[in-house]
């Protein structure tokens, strides 16, 4: 428990150190960092497929096929759901929080709203790793997750302070999105500690969010400002690094 619970925290402090590195770098160049999400992206493939729809498989038994299908689809189909309620990175960035000098309050709130809610499947994900008995194999989902919420705590820092926020607020407002990736995390691993007999489902609907996550928002992201070759390879690099790291592991 000790471990999920500072694997919990440190997925949620992630945000919190791309929100620093958002105060430290205000101006990073759009390139720079659709390579570091797209590496973030291409971990989270591979912890997808290897450590969640796989094992799901496994231990699904006679019927691991239709749950760990059912499960893919369910977790996509509610991430979905969360999308058209509230919009995330790929739909609010290319609003007016592009510019960030013409970015309202309102809308930035909105901003983190849907990071937020966004990181509780997420979180959820990481925590979920954990019921397969795999302890490396979790730890490599929550890496990979983590790494992904790096970029993300960075893009929330400059349309709060060009919108009149204060520092204080804004790192305030990025702990929140942290605090609920602590919270899914929680929520993934006691659901299968609970009741086992739902681990295969909960791996692959796991799954399905991170895929979800992958394929409609963070590629989307990378490839809107003229860097797709330098982000699919960074994808590569990311999904490899995380297959030779999980079979040397075991």
């Amino acid at each position: 428990m000790k471990l999920v619970l500072l694997t919990a925290i440190g997925v949620g402090g992630a945000t919190m150190i791309g929100a620093l590195l958002g105060f430290a770098f205000k101006k990073l160049s759009h390139k720079f960092s659709d390579i570091v999400l797209s590496f973030a992206a291409g971990v989270m493939l591979s912890a997808a497929v290897l450590g969640l729809i796989l094992p799901s498989l496994e231990h699904g038994g006679k019927f691991g096929l239709v749950f760990t299908i059912a499960g893919i689809f369910a977790g996509a189909a509610c991430l979905n759901l969360i999308d058209k309620l509230v919009p995330h990175l790929h739909r609010l960035m290319g609003t007016e929080l592009e510019e960030h000098h013409n970015a309202s309050l309102s809308k930035v709130l909105l901003f983190v709203t849907a990071i937020a809610i966004h990181n509780l499947p997420e979180g959820i994900a990481a925590g979920v790793g954990f019921g397969s008995g795999n302890t490396s194999q979790a730890l490599l989902i929550a890496g990979g997750i983590a790494l992904q919420n790096i970029p993300e705590g960075m893009v929330i820092i400059a349309p709060m302070l060009a919108s009149g926020v204060s520092p204080r607020k804004t790192l305030v407002c990025a702990l929140l999105t942290g605090v609920v990736e602590v919270v899914g995390t929680l929520i993934g691993y006691f659901a299968v500690s609970i009741a086992s007999a739902i681990l295969p489902f909960a791996l692959a609907f796991a799954g399905g969010t991170m895929l979800y996550v992958i394929s409609d928002e963070m590629i989307p992201e990378t490839h809107a400002h003229g860097s797709q070759r330098g982000a699919t390879y960074a994808l590569l690099v990311g999904f490899c690094l995380m297959l030779v790291t999980g079979v040397l592991l075991g």
